[in-house]
């Protein structure tokens, strides 16, 4: 049976995973750590054939793609960007329930039916990141493609797979510089084989 190998791949480290920071659609770099996790990964996967390499447009993620697959040609796509926070970008919690409490908590509460402003909503965050998903897997069908992206769109991802409702959505866990392996079939529905793997980092 043939299949088509999907290598998800969560960003490296950067000084706002540190500061705890909503930070969709800003654009910090990697900071020390992350530039090492990135190493790691290249270390894990270059005994592996990967055929092609996707990669979200932002920094933190096309730096990650650049080092863990050193020679390739990265191919970038803005749909692969972390959900757009709008108004909240660059703030942390903390900060967000000092300016925008009332829409923070509404929005945690009903997140499809409250709309961040100048952001996205997680309706069409989830439209956008499936759309270019599948483009990705109907390019490279019978291949191993890897992308890297950013925690939100791997956990839509797996939690379309999954059935999950959007509730267990906000408890996956996706660390920096985590692999996700998946294998889709014409036959049989795409099967997880891997989850949340820093074993590379350990």
């Amino acid at each position: 049976m043939q299949y088509t190998r999907l290598i998800l791949i969560r960003h490296g480290e950067t000084d706002y995973n540190v500061e705890k920071k909503y930070y969709g659609f800003s654009n910090p770099p990697l900071n020390d750590i992350g530039t090492w996790q990135a190493e790691r990964l290249y270390e894990r996967l270059k005994i592996d054939k990967i055929n092609t390499v996707y990669s979200s447009d932002l920094k933190r993620a096309y730096h990650t793609a650049k080092i863990a697959f050193k020679n390739q040609k990265i191919t970038v796509a803005q749909d692969l960007r972390e959900l757009n926070f709008g108004i909240f970008e660059g703030l942390t919690h903390q900060q967000i329930m000092k300016k925008h409490s009332k829409i923070y908590k509404n929005w945690i509460r009903k997140p499809f039916a409250v709309e961040i402003p100048k952001g996205e909503t997680l309706i069409n965050f989830k439209k956008r990141v499936l759309k270019i998903l599948k483009f990705i897997i109907s390019k490279n069908t019978g291949q191993t493609t890897a992308v890297i992206t950013h925690g939100g769109p791997i956990k839509i991802v797996l939690n379309d797979i999954l059935k999950k409702s959007f509730k267990e959505f906000w408890l996956m866990k996706q660390e920096s510089a985590a692999l996700n392996i998946i294998d889709y079939t014409n036959e049989t529905l795409p099967k997880i084989i891997t989850i949340n793997d820093i074993s590379h980092l350990l």
